[in-house]
């Protein structure tokens, strides 16, 4: 028997050893619940995490959307593509397999060579990276012979940037190129695949996000050190939005084989809707050089040309308007009350403003001139009165309401908004006072007023329209779908203003006036028009005396013309500006004529809306 101590203490032996025990149980029940836990009730979930562990996406790069003009001509679009792709990792030495490559493909230079290096050495040694694109078909078969030869080299099929009519459209359309280190920071999946491109000027930029689409994705199996070892579904990306433009490429050729050989811009637009018909900057460039690694010698030639083909001249050249301008000088005169169509003024030739002599283009003077025949004629003397009894405000808030001194918004980045001078601008720019000299230069498009060749169509358009503020686009729709746009605000001219002005344009070209050579002589399509011509510089006593064509091209007055048509009830609006030219009526007015007279027989604004065949997405592939 167990006295009393002996008693106390298996008691409590026989409590610890029960908290004991109870507390293992506890634990082995929670454990064993937590187990039941992950075993069975979260199975699933634990499933599904583990496969991503073993699975990867990868994005698939979208097919390029295309672009049309207005009757479904196919101006850009992507063709195929034979290339070559490196992966590092199978390879020891890069650059002695880059050599070994160069020998075979023309266009692998030594400057590609370091930049395929370049771009090796900031990524992953997994993934492929681009060596040479655009490969013809018998470069590409040399290298698949050699494939064994070439370790890491992996002969591939993708898709290139196409545009058939190459310079022609090169600054309305501009072009897609590659990626650069600040892109792929924005978008690092889809912009560092092999070969992606963006678009980097023109309609391609402006619209990149429409014509990009939306990847698609490949679901890949991959090791430990996430290397692809076979692909197990693929889904096709949306292809992107194709894009229809207001342009008619028949138009479009015209006014570029015009341009052939000059340095210029032709501008045509519908005055009612403001969709642009035709923009053409001449000379252009080949934007299927742009579209892989453009070769150095390209680029010298581009840049040393004293042509400026990379300038987009239509929206980004900058010329003073001439005599072009004058009719907004006259319908600011008239809204003002300074002149009315009867005033008459007197031109012998030249006008005296204290000690310097401003001249009329015509020597011997117009003689008495009113509005009408001031116009018709192009006599500056009136001009230089007209102004300054209007004052450089009136006319510069004329100006504005037609848009000039400003940007539209076009489809086409690079809009320069060009000058419209006034005495708070010369203050601030050129810190010196307004003077009445400034104010007659300004009455002929000289001075300081500085118009681009789209400014120049869209104050013609708002003129023939009757004074509706309608603003120039290019894109008719995305993916098919029309683009709605708002009515144009009405400007507020006075109706019995305006056909005044007309009435004078109409004479400059139908009643013997300085643009008559390039009447057209189309029923129901009478051109009223206005020559221009803009002087580049102060010609010495020397160079004064010579004709034209002794004169050094770059020292030559630049040649315009804007006009519209039909007289009666305009619909269409054109701008011409020829670099050195030469005067309006002998250069710019004939190659309007020329171009409207295509207009008139094609009368784009008749053409029903093009609607692209759609594009077929394959389905997601079952796994394998």
């Amino acid at each position: 028997m167990m006295d009393g101590r002996e008693s106390v203490r298996y008691r409590a032996f026989s409590r610890r050893t029960a908290i004991v025990s109870a507390g293992t149980l506890g634990l082995f029940t929670l454990l064993t619940g937590r187990m039941f836990q992950l075993s069975v009730l979260q199975n699933d979930q634990f499933a599904m995490l583990a496969e991503d562990n073993r699975i990867n996406l990868q994005l698939v790069a979208p097919r390029r959307g295309r672009l049309y003009d207005r009757v479904g001509v196919e101006l850009a679009n992507t063709a195929q593509n034979f290339r070559v792709l490196l992966v590092p990792e199978q390879t020891k030495n890069p650059r002695a397999v880059l050599e070994q490559l160069a020998q075979l493909v023309p266009n692998l230079s030594p400057q590609r060579i370091q930049r395929v290096l370049r771009d090796i050495g900031r990524g992953k040694k997994f993934n492929p990276v681009l060596v040479v694109e655009g490969l013809s078909w018998e470069d590409f078969a040399k290298v698949n012979i050699n494939t064994p030869d070439l370790t890491g080299i992996v002969p591939d099929v993708g898709e290139l940037r196409s545009y058939p009519y190459g310079a022609w459209l090169s600054h309305v359309l501009g072009y897609v190129a590659g990626v650069t280190d600040k892109d792929i920071e924005k978008q690092p999946e889809l912009l560092s695949l092999p070969g992606f491109r963006m678009g980097r000027s023109g309609v391609e930029k402006a619209a990149d996000d429409a014509l990009r689409g939306t990847p698609g994705a490949s679901n890949v199996e991959v090791n430990a050190h996430g290397r692809v070892i076979r692909e197990l579904s693929r889904r096709e990306g949306t292809p992107g939005q194709d894009v229809v433009l207001s342009l008619d490429m028949e138009v479009q050729k015209i006014a570029q084989e015009k341009l052939a050989g000059q340095s210029g811009s032709v501008v045509v637009m519908d005055v009612e809707t403001g969709e642009i018909i035709s923009i053409v900057s001449a000379p252009g460039f080949d934007p299927n050089a742009f579209t892989g690694t453009v070769s150095p010698t390209i680029w010298k030639q581009l840049n040393e040309d004293e042509l400026k083909p990379l300038l987009n001249k239509a929206i980004t050249g900058i010329y003073p308007p001439g005599s072009t301008y004058k009719p907004i000088v006259a319908l600011a005169a008239l809204a003002s009350g300074a002149m009315t169509p009867q005033a008459r003024v007197h031109c012998s030739g030249a006008r005296q403003l204290g000690s310097h002599v401003f001249h009329c283009w015509k020597r011997g003077g117009h003689g008495s001139m009113d509005m009408h025949s001031a116009i018709k004629q192009s006599c500056d003397s009136y001009f230089y009165e007209c102004a300054r009894r209007t004052g450089i405000e009136a006319i510069a808030a004329m100006s504005r309401k037609f848009g000039l001194g400003q940007v539209y918004g076009l489809e086409i980045p690079g809009e320069k908004s060009g000058l419209m001078p006034d005495p708070e601008w010369k203050l601030r720019a050129r810190k010196d006072s307004w003077r009445d000299g400034d104010t007659f230069n300004v009455g002929i498009g000289q001075g300081a007023v500085l118009t681009t060749p789209l400014q120049l169509c869209v104050m013609t358009a708002r003129l023939a329209n009757g004074g509706k503020a309608v603003m120039p686009h290019v894109i008719r729709s995305f993916g098919g779908v029309e683009r709605v746009l708002p009515p144009p605000e009405d400007m507020g001219l006075d109706p019995a203003h305006v056909a005044i002005v007309h009435s004078g344009m109409d004479a400059v070209t139908n009643q013997g006036g300085t643009g008559a050579r390039s009447r057209i002589d189309i029923e129901g399509f009478d051109m009223a028009g206005k020559t221009g011509t803009a002087q580049v510089r102060r010609l010495t006593a020397e160079l004064r005396g010579r004709s034209a064509d002794s004169i050094p091209w770059k020292f030559r007055d630049h040649a315009l013309f804007i006009a519209f048509a039909p007289v009666d009830k305009p619909r269409y609006a054109i701008s011409v500006v020829v670099e050195h030219g030469g005067g309006g009526s002998k250069t710019a007015a004939p190659i309007a004529k020329d171009v409207m007279t295509l207009v008139a027989q094609r009368d784009p604004a008749r053409q029903k809306l093009f609607v692209p065949p759609s594009r077929t997405v394959a389905v997601a592939n079952e796994r394998v």
